[in-house]
């Protein structure tokens, strides 16, 4: 069941279009089948169309586009789904045509396959419970527009079993998605917050609290959101957010149902006018009766074991666009004030209740604490998996120290053989969080990035130096600190989407968790200089060629090279003398130790080899606009660093960062993300 290598699509509306283009483009075969040929053409010339548009935007290549499309067959014939190792349902929301659907499904298919509903409104359990293969039945609610939206909620119903479950996860891993896993139950995680917060923004109007223009701007400004409720009301339609209401009061209760103006609303046919003046002195009450929602409904989904409070979290910020989730919001506003103002709402409605988790928080006095790194050990495999998916798994203070928490906790328990890092969503890690370094050189506080390094460099050398057999397993973003902590396992198993590299001079810094001392030794001093001095990303495939991986192999084929490799057990030697592809020969010689001073002064380099001469000029411009003295200290660092043990050259790495974070160009480019192309001034 590892394996997802043809998915089937059932529903060619906005949904099962948007689902089969977002497989599609990551590799998966796609059936997209619907009862009329019109249906299926109209599915295919809505996937075409949005490709196209991500041609003129520069997210695709024309070539990206023909690949994408030669991956989806559309057809009426439900036969064509019968080998699928995954079938999503995308129909419309009929609970009866939805279960006759499984019915048919599950006689049809093969026993391998795996049935799952993108149903926003009905119970997964209900939906699957009568079907011979409920066990292999779940909900995945994507969110719109699903080729877009990375967010998907995995829900297991009632019988389905923990191999499915875990199938699924991975399955919209593969699919480019960063899943939360979702207790069945109305609203799921997400729309079980969110759309009590778009009626209670109606409330806000039928009570005359504020206009609509008012309210969208307090809402904007508080939840920091590029679109307010009744903008996302229009956008994607009233009927749904009355649908929605209406669905989740009649399963819960009056609090959830449908505002008198909501309804009116939604009989009139029309969208809501967005015309008016906004009034500022309404914010503090539009503000904090959101907040109120939005808080107390976010605590009762993680004190009923809807969701954990990351996931919620991730749910707000992934799939809605949330700059925080509802729990760091309330560390932001404070855990007393953000209990008041629940409580507020509570004395407005007898059905919205206080959550016990919420009143005992600010009890503690304490804000809450996130877990962004788990552990999991299952058959002598401890896997400690970065879950920080909505930043790309950056690392900071709390993330080291967790990772180093769940390290210790996975080295010392005598049954794990074998200690496999992983990420989770579209990065292995995107390096350091640069929010973090930005923020202690405006605040003078260098001590607080230096203690992060030193840290980190610990943990790095104790997961080098483990008895345990340790592998990186790298299938997606690896960056900076993310590679680093990579090339501190003894192994790197790479999935071929998996793209890496170092791009810390393009930010006035250069890489300081050892990638300046451990890549040359896993590759050779030519190499690694080519990797920092320019930054470029390589894929997988170029990363194995050169032996900073050990092997890239197929995002399906993962799993099993992984556990290839936990069998072989410990290799013998972690750094041996670096054999490069011939393929890298015109870099080798570009980066020579002769013409290291001239690609960061700009003077001439001289070159024999014909692809070297070539590629020449463009490796100088990239280089030309990295920060000169993060290039001259990487490069000393590197050079120096060779001639002594890894020890030593790991500490004169540690011992410059004070050095180069003191910069202007440090500054310049760390804040500068975002904004622009920095201007380094070489101070």
């Amino acid at each position: 069941m590892a394996n997802l290598e043809k998915l089937g699509v059932v529903g060619a509306g906005n949904m099962g279009s948007g689902i089969a283009q977002k497989a599609a483009q990551e590799g998966i075969n796609v059936v997209l089948v619907d009862i009329k040929d019109e249906f299926v053409r109209r599915g295919l010339d809505n996937i075409r169309a949005t490709l196209n548009d991500g041609v003129k935007r520069k997210i695709f290549g024309p070539e990206q586009v023909k690949q994408t499309l030669s991956r989806i067959s559309g057809t009426t014939d439900m036969a064509a789904l019968k080998d699928c190792d995954l079938i999503i349902e995308a129909v419309f929301e009929d609970e009866k045509v939805k279960r006759e659907l499984f019915t048919q499904l599950d006689k049809l298919c093969d026993s391998k396959t795996v049935l799952a509903t993108n149903t926003s409104s009905f119970a997964v359990t209900k939906l699957g419970g009568h079907i011979g293969r409920k066990s292999d039945f779940a909900g995945l609610h994507f969110f719109y527009h699903p080729a877009k939206n990375r967010l998907v909620e995995v829900i297991p119903g009632e019988d389905t079993s923990r191999e499915t479950t875990d199938y699924l996860m991975l399955a919209s891993k593969l699919m480019g998605k960063t899943a939360i896993l979702v207790k069945d139950a109305p609203g799921f995680a997400v729309n079980r917050f969110f759309v009590p917060w778009l009626n209670e923004a109606v409330r806000l109007l039928e009570e005359g609290a504020a206009n609509i223009p008012t309210i969208d701007a307090a809402a904007k400004e508080a939840f920091r959101i590029d679109m307010g409720p009744f903008e996302l009301m229009n956008l994607t339609g009233v009927p749904i957010a009355y649908h929605s209401t209406v669905s989740l009061g009649g399963q819960l209760s009056s609090f959830y149902g449908p505002a008198a103006r909501l309804t009116e609303q939604f009989k009139s046919g029309q969208q809501w006018d967005l015309t008016g003046e906004v009034d500022r002195n309404r914010f503090k009450v539009v503000r904090e009766r959101l907040y109120g929602v939005a808080f107390g409904l976010a605590a009762q989904i993680v004190q009923d074991g809807i969701a954990s409070m990351e996931d919620t979290d991730r749910g707000a910020k992934i799939g809605l666009r949330w700059a925080l989730g509802p729990f760091e919001l309330m560390n932001h506003v404070g855990i007393d004030r953000s209990c008041s103002m629940v409580e507020a709402v509570a004395g407005k409605y007898e059905d919205f209740n206080v959550p016990d988790i919420l009143r005992s928080q600010r009890e503690s006095g304490h804000a809450w604490e996130f877990s962004f790194v788990d552990l999991h050990v299952k058959d002598g495999v401890a896997t400690i998996t970065l879950n920080r998916p909505e930043a790309l798994n950056a690392l900071n203070e709390i993330v080291m120290a967790q990772l180093e928490k769940r390290f210790n906790e996975a080295e010392s328990n005598p049954e794990v053989k074998a200690i496999v890092f992983q990420g989770a969503g579209k990065a292995f890690a995107a390096g350091a969080d640069i929010r973090f370094l930005a923020k202690n050189i405006e605040n003078k506080t260098l001590d607080k990035t230096a203690e992060f390094a030193r840290r980190g460099h610990e943990l790095l050398k104790h997961i080098e130096r483990s008895p345990k057999l340790t592998i990186a397993r790298m299938e997606g973003i690896t960056l900076g600190g993310g590679l680093e902590t990579a090339l501190a396992a003894d192994l790197r198993i790479a999935s071929t989407r998996a793209t890496m590299g170092f791009p810390e001079t393009g930010i006035g810094i250069y890489p300081g968790l050892g990638g300046t001392q451990r890549t040359p030794r896993l590759i050779g001093a030519e190499l690694a200089r080519y990797l920092i001095f320019t930054g470029n990303i390589i894929a997988a495939e170029e990363a194995a060629g050169m032996g900073l991986v050990d092997a890239a192999v197929a995002p399906s084929e993962v799993d099993a090279a992984v556990a290839e490799a936990v069998n072989a057990g410990k290799p013998r030697k972690k750094h041996g003398t670096p054999r490069p592809d011939e393929r890298f020969r015109a870099l080798i010689e570009i980066f020579s130790d002769k013409n290291v001073e001239a690609l960061i002064s700009g003077g001439e380099v001289n070159v024999e080899d014909p692809q070297a001469k070539d590629i020449l000029p463009k490796i100088r411009k990239r280089i030309s606009s990295k920060a000169p003295i993060a290039l001259k200290l990487a490069s000393r660092i590197i050079n120096e660093g060779l001639k002594a043990d890894l020890n030593k050259g790991l500490q004169m790495e540690l011992d410059h960062l004070a050095e180069i974070f003191s910069t202007e160009d440090a500054y310049e480019g760390l804040m500068s993300l975002g904004r622009g192309r920095p201007e380094y001034k070489g101070k």
